[in-house]
């Protein structure tokens, strides 16, 4: 097999209890020809400290520190990265994450054999900040092989207008499909770049999907997908309207209305807020919690019923500032304390 040169984009920030363990899993991939291309968001712990002392060690891991410019402008790190980056392919982990020893030697192999891809993925565990259980594997949901490799072109973008199923942590690119988008795509005031350049992806060529899993993330209450929770459902129903309006023939030809979309998100966001309320239980922001249950019960029609009886159940645990967590446990649900 070819050994081509793959760039892996790190942005990192306030990581220094998980980015030894982030870089490690890199160096003990089995495929070896790598970079690690690392950039701080102007941390303020020793994130950037600790990634520089392995980068003395190791000529293959560059670390680059900015100002602070945050999540929202997320797209302006990963694309810094992708400048600096001179592989053939990109690969995308954060500093939170960590990558299982064949991760990039199946993805390689699989895309060297392919030529027509443009991206290759896999499936993940989520797992505790520690690392020591494995809670789900992703994607834990059954689609044809079609979607999951995209064949014919597009096949994937049906199921990304509604939901983003592919694990960021095992993604690998063509870095020239990379170049045909501009680059990593963020809008809608969403702070990821994942889902609106996997959708436009996903307009270019085919995927390879890698049926083993291949990385591990972290789960925790202070994580950016619990913090943001509604907002980032607001966000997605924005970019799966402009999605679906871009390329209106294709989706109307496998026969997708826009009323699909909307009542899919009606439901999504009933949900988001109710757990949003709950995240924000669990920092004990009591009031800013009831906004939120409220909003999932008021709004959004008479979707998702049960979600909404939660969000009532909720209210009524932030009015006695009550510790949800222990609820949650008693009735064998995933605790994220």
């Amino acid at each position: 097999m070819n050994s081509p040169l793959v760039s892996i984009i790190s942005p990192t920030y306030n990581h220094e209890n998980y980015i030894s363990d982030c870089i490690q899993s890199v160096q003990l991939q089995t495929y070896t020809n790598w970079e690690m291309i690392i950039v701080d968001d102007g941390s303020t712990d020793e994130t950037y400290e600790i990634a520089l002392s392995f980068a003395k060690n190791d000529n293959r891991i560059k670390v680059f520190t900015q100002k602070n410019i945050g999540i929202f402008r997320l797209g302006e790190t990963y694309n810094f990265a992708l400048l600096q980056s001179t592989g053939k392919y990109i690969a995308v982990l954060e500093g939170d994450d960590v990558w299982l020893p064949e991760k990039l030697e199946l993805q390689v192999a699989e895309m060297e054999n392919k030529p027509d891809t443009v991206l290759s993925w896999g499936q993940a565990y989520s797992s505790t900040f520690d690392l020591s259980a494995n809670y789900n594997l992703h994607p834990n949901v059954h689609r044809d092989n079609s979607v999951f490799n995209n064949l014919p072109i597009k096949s994937a973008s049906k199921d990304l207008l509604f939901t983003c199923f592919i694990p960021a942590l095992t993604v690998v690119i063509r870095k020239s499909a990379l170049d045909k988008t501009g680059g990593f795509i963020q809008n809608h005031g969403l702070p990821l770049v994942d889902l609106p350049t996997w959708q436009q992806l996903s307009l270019l060529g085919n995927f390879a999907y890698v049926e083993k899993p291949l990385g591990k993330w972290r789960i925790y209450s202070n994580q950016v997908t619990k913090t943001y929770t509604a907002e980032m459902a607001e966000g997605f129903y924005k970019l799966s309207i402009e999605f679906f309006n871009q390329n209106e023939l294709y989706f109307k030809t496998v026969g997708i209305k826009e009323m699909e979309i909307h009542r899919y998100f009606k439901k999504l966001l009933v949900i988001n807020y109710s757990r949003s309320g709950r995240y924000k239980l669990i920092r004990k922001n009591f009031s800013e919690a009831r906004k939120d249950y409220c909003t999932s019960i008021i709004h959004f029609g008479f979707h998702e019923p049960i979600w909404k009886l939660r969000s009532l159940i909720g209210i009524i645990f932030s009015l006695f500032h009550a510790d949800i967590e222990t609820f949650t446990k008693l009735i064998g649900r995933v605790s994220y304390k």
